[in-house]
């Protein structure tokens, strides 16, 4: 115990040992104490010596205190000193005063060198996975602040051991459930390092409902006005969900943006943020901006901007970039977040097109915005924002252009001028003597004109007022004017930059427009400017003019057709070659792309630029450059008989394309008429389907008259038991034979109604086999359908005719059974013997009264016949419309055939014809290959073909 003592601080005598020797002095008390507490006593000691120790400390304690780790689980405290003495030796966090003796040390890299010692044995770090279930803080805590400073180390290696490890993952997620905020804390400082560019470990964190207990804890600790807690959760979903396609469709599909909307909601006092609090929001808009990427997926990024405008947070972002008293970097970032949450979605584009300023009177919020662009004294970077929210409002959205264009054609100015309209900056700006607000100008106004050839055409009637009493001229013509000037105009800023925004604007502007092509060619003065630029040998930061010069001057003579004389193709190609050569001229065009401001443009879309001097190009123009600089290379070598033939091959692909036009309207029309005869069908199946119920209520009504029937028959034969036979000879001796005669009469004519009815039936049912039997006249699918229609309907009926049949044959059942009874009482007439006159003068009273209620009955039933007699004439009219139907279906199906023969013909003839055409088509690309031209690959050919394919296979299903 002396020995402890001395080194705890206590006072001993003798010299005092070196700290080596002190240290190894301890490592053999925990290696061969056999008491806990002597060895509980050593660790203390080596933790407190590890900081200033820590290579010594290191190299000989680091088995001896795994070691503790291995076999003295069962004592909290002893785990926990020996995890903190491994955490100082592997963590490079030291003190001031420590780094400052040990900087040497430091340099050497020990924690890394002793983080590899230490994982070279994987059951290490599974142990210390163990260690982190347990509840005990002194044990927890420091286990997970050494799993921290291990990952910082060494995070790939031990990243993989984690993700081996059987639920390695999943433990380190308890730590966020941790009611002790300390090592929840830790344990979101432990998650950020762990999902560190590994995105399989990522996915499981997500899966782990890592989002629900992270999104609680930013809202417990009160979103952007919590402290560096929200900052770390921030951090930490940064990593889960940045390039991870994975855990943003799990995001979004978890309605977890919706939970973001509140991080937004800002008050009316905006003055006095705090340092955390700005650290926050920013942290938050970069988060709203990794879903809504422009490197993602587009689904993805389509399907996150529609969440976030339909849950109000592209609205609370809009009311933040419209708020007052916002720190300038938060609201140059929520610009940029705006602007890829409207990038090339119509409906935030739309939403965001009709958002006002609160001003007086109120200002769109595009024209507030581009007022900032061009206004030199905005922050370089608010600048860029402005162009870039711009740029992306304009993406992929003819309309908004549209909106833009339309502000600077004369019917829609404000002649007033109380408002100032965003085209009316635009050009402030593109005319400035600030040579940043030029580029700005130019390149926005070029991507108002980006793929809409409609727009280049309605910007040429653009006229501009140059000075008191001069003639206004068109806009074309002030760019090309301020362009020839150069240098002479006194600007601020870069010298060439004004040039470069100019040629980027003329270039989009002529690309793919014959019409404007012809109108800069009209200025007598341009081409000799050009050439001019493109001959001379100028300096270095000249080269990006002359390459766009090139460019411009390739446009003019790959789009133009020849409607000026003077400026028509050979006749500049010759030009080029007199005045500058060939090779000279493909060589100043392939400038722009050696440009190293070329290559950083073309990276990403957002202008994120330095300074204003690295400001050249745009990440759209150079989609355009790398479009047209093969295209120009070849255009500057054809020949005129190359280009004649190009012109013959363009007009007849033109022509081949207005027939399959022509005969793809054929063949919708005739899909209309097919649908027309379908619908037709449908009517007249709805007509079956009326007469088929009319028939189910003639059942059921004749249904009720059979048990009327049957209750009489019931009645009468209980009559007959209850009296004798005598009085049964007596009753039918009673009846006149007139009665009977006219009984007799009756049945006769039904059987001769019946026999008709039957024969009727018959010839139906043989004309209906007929139908069945009788070829389809056409063999195509289309023919088939039509057949396979007509016979349903013939089935209906038939199934129709053989229930009339059978309700037929009941009948007259029932009528031979009466026949049958009226035979029988017949022969017991016949059969009776003559009545004794005594017995005869008895009963006469009584025997007429049975007469009269007989009599009664008998009536009865001849009015029940009547009705029977109605019925079957009903069933029989009933027949002959059923017999009608059949034969207009009938009628109706040989049209339908005849139609179908005639569609299967015409569809021949335009197959034979476009096989003509494709045969055309190949022998021409076949010669345009010959002479070098680009032709499009087969396998666009056979997209094509497939598309005509499916649209056939379409048409048939729905003839199926």
């Amino acid at each position: 115990m002396n020995f402890l003592r001395g080194v705890m601080g206590g006072q001993s005598a003798g010299p005092q040992p070196s700290g080596a020797e002190t240290i190894q002095k301890l490592c053999d008390r925990v290696a061969s104490s056999t008491l806990l507490e002597d060895r509980r006593d050593a660790v203390r000691a080596l933790k407190s010596l590890s900081k200033k120790y820590r290579l010594e400390v290191g190299i000989q304690a680091m088995n001896h205190l795994i070691h503790v780790l291995q076999t003295d689980r069962s004592d909290s405290e002893i785990i926990g000193y020996a995890l903190d003495t491994l955490y100082n030796i592997i963590s490079n966090d030291l003190e001031e005063e420590e780094q400052e003796e040990n900087s040497q040390k430091q340099m050497e890299d020990l924690g890394s060198q002793f983080t590899e010692i230490f994982i070279k044995q994987q059951e290490n770090v599974t142990l210390l996975l163990t260690y982190l279930e347990e509840f005990d803080f002194h044990v927890r805590w420091p286990g997970v602040k050494l799993l921290t400073a291990l990952l910082k180390q060494q995070g790939p290696q031990v990243q993989q051991v984690i993700l081996v490890s059987p639920m390695g993952v999943s433990r380190l997620m308890d730590l966020l459930a941790d009611s002790r905020e300390v090592i929840r804390n830790d344990g979101v400082l432990l998650l950020q390092q762990l999902t560190k560019s590994n995105a399989a470990i990522q996915k499981i964190v997500a899966f782990e409902n890592a989002f629900e207990r992270l999104l609680d804890i930013i809202t417990e600790e009160g979103n952007s006005d919590g402290g560096i807690v929200v900052e770390d959760c921030l951090l930490l979903l940064q990593n889960l969900l940045k390039n991870n396609n994975s855990n943003q469709n799990f995001f979004k599909e978890g309605s977890y943006i919706q939970r973001m909307k509140p991080w937004f909601e800002v008050g009316d006092d905006n003055a006095g943020w705090s340092a955390q609090k700005v650290t926050n929001l920013h942290l938050m808009l970069q988060l709203v901006r990794v879903l809504v990427s422009p490197t993602n997926p587009p689904g993805a990024a389509s399907s996150c901007q529609k969440a976030m405008f339909h849950c109000g947070l592209l609205q609370q972002l809009c009311t933040i970039l419209m708020a007052t008293g916002v720190p300038a970097d938060i609201l140059t970032e929520t610009i940029n977040t705006v602007s890829e949450v409207i990038r090339g979605c119509h409906m935030n584009q739309d939403y965001f097109a009709s958002v006002n300023a609160p001003s007086t009177p109120p200002r769109p919020a595009i024209v507030v915005l581009l007022m900032s662009m061009v206004n030199e004294r905005q922050p370089f970077v608010l600048r860029c924002a402005v162009l870039y929210c711009f740029q992306c409002f304009l993406y992929k959205n003819p309309k908004g252009q549209g909106e833009i264009v339309s502000t600077l054609l004369p019917s829609t100015i404000d002649a007033t001028g109380n408002s100032v309209s965003a085209g009316q900056l635009l050009c402030g700006g593109l005319f400035s003597t600030d040579s940043l607000s030029n580029w700005c100008a130019a390149v926005a106004l070029a991507h108002a004109l980006q793929d809409n050839a409609a727009l280049k055409e309605q910007l040429l009637r653009v006229q501009l007022a140059t000075s008191l009493g001069n003639p206004p001229v068109s806009l074309l013509q002030q760019c090309t004017n301020i362009l020839s000037q150069g240098d002479k105009i006194d600007r601020r800023g870069s010298k060439v930059q004004t040039r470069v925004g100019l040629l980027i604007l003329l270039c989009t502007w002529l690309s793919n427009c014959p019409i404007a092509v012809t109108h800069f060619l009209h200025n007598s003065a341009n081409v000799p400017f050009l050439t001019g630029q493109i001959a001379e040998n100028l300096g270095v930061e000249e080269h990006v003019v002359q390459g766009l010069c090139a460019l411009l001057l390739g446009i003019s003579i790959y789009y133009n057709d020849n409607s000026l004389e003077n400026y028509r193709k050979e006749k500049l190609k010759q030009l080029i070659e007199k005045r500058i050569g060939k090779e000279n001229f493909i060589e100043k065009l392939g400038f722009i792309s050696k440009h190293e401001l070329y290559s950083r443009a073309a990276q990403k879309p957002q202008p994120n630029f330095s300074s204003p001097d690295y400001m050249m190009f745009d990440h759209e123009f150079t989609k355009l450059v790398k479009e047209l600089e093969g295209v120009l290379t070849k255009a500057i070598y054809k020949t005129t008989e190359e280009d004649k033939k190009e012109e013959e091959v363009k007009k007849t692909l033109e022509q081949h394309d207005n027939i399959v036009t022509h005969y793809k309207s054929v063949i919708r029309v005739q899909d209309l008429e097919l649908e027309e005869l379908k619908k037709q069908v449908e009517s007249l199946e709805v007509q079956k389907e009326h007469l088929q119920a009319t028939v189910t209520q003639q059942v059921s009504q004749i249904q009720q008259h059979k048990d009327q029937y049957n209750l009489l028959k019931v009645q009468l034969g209980k009559d007959n038991q209850h009296h004798s036979s005598g009085n049964d000879v007596a009753q039918m001796n009673g009846v006149p034979p007139e009665e009977i005669s006219k009984l007799r009469e009756e049945a006769e004519e039904w059987k001769h109604k019946l026999e008709r009815l039957e024969e009727q039936l018959r010839e139906k049912d043989s004309l209906i086999e007929a139908l069945k039997s009788s070829p389809p006249a056409v063999g195509t699918a289309e023919g088939s359908s039509q057949t396979k229609t007509g016979l349903e309907v013939e089935s209906e009926l038939h199934r129709e005719a053989e229930t009339l049949r059978a309700q037929i044959h009941l009948q007259s059942t029932e009528i031979a059974v009466l026949q049958t009874e009226k035979q029988e009482l017949l022969q017991q007439m016949s059969a009776a013997p003559a009545p004794r006159p005594g017995d005869r003068s008895l009963e006469t009273a009584d025997l007429e009264g049975r007469v009269m209620a007989l009599l009664q009955e008998s009536k009865e039933l001849k009015n029940e016949i009547v009705g029977l007699a109605e019925e079957k004439t009903s069933l029989k009219q009933q027949l002959d419309s059923a017999n009608s139907t059949v034969a207009i279906l009938r009628t109706e199906k040989t049209a339908l055939q005849q139609e179908v023969a005639e569609s299967k013909k015409e569809q021949d003839d335009l197959l034979v014809l476009l096989a003509d055409q494709d045969q055309k088509i190949i022998a021409l690309k076949n010669k345009l290959k010959e002479l070098g031209e680009p032709v499009e690959d087969e396998e666009d050919t056979e997209s094509g073909d497939q598309g005509e394919e499916d649209e056939e296979d379409e048409k048939e299903e729905r003839e199926d």
